[in-house]
């Protein structure tokens, strides 16, 4: 599918405020209601919009320490480990990446303790799991732009 300008408004918008209107998206990107809901409907036929979130404040949540963890993984099974870290409910992100190591997590925390305790006694106990490095987090920075998208 061959995206035009109005497609890539409506998925910043709907990056922005994922429970807009129908009637605020069509207003803010130019175009009629009913061409707004066609295009929404056609972009998620067509895969390009594969659903709709929330964003939250982790600290609210009472997740008050977060880190980037990395792994090495023993290769012919890193699809189990990607499916026993999905189980870990303090795991938020998993991604495969290529370089020094094989998966970058996302792990929000209580306190450093319950951090502690999701990498050492969850994340190492996973089979296949050969080493990991923890990256605390000072500050994030979640309304900066991404890939993409754009700031609020």
């Amino acid at each position: 599918m061959e995206l035009d300008d109005t497609d890539r408004a409506i998925v910043r918008e709907l990056r922005r405020d994922a429970r807009a209107s129908m009637t605020t998206l069509a207003e803010a990107v130019h175009i009629s209601r009913a061409g707004a809901h066609a295009r929404v409907r056609r972009l998620q036929a067509a895969g390009v919009i594969t659903g709709f979130t929330v964003r939250t404040d982790p600290v609210l949540l009472g997740q008050h320490t977060s880190a980037y963890v990395t792994l090495s993984v023993e290769q012919p099974a890193w699809q189990e480990v990607r499916l026993r870290l999905q189980d870990i409910p303090e795991v938020e992100h998993i991604a495969l990446v290529g370089g020094e190591f094989d998966v970058m997590l996302l792990v929000r925390a209580r306190d450093t303790r319950d951090l502690r305790r999701v990498v050492l006694e969850e994340v190492q106990a996973i089979p296949f799991v050969r080493t990991s490095r923890t990256l605390l987090i000072f500050e994030d920075f979640p309304n900066l732009p991404g890939p993409g998208g754009s700031a609020e």
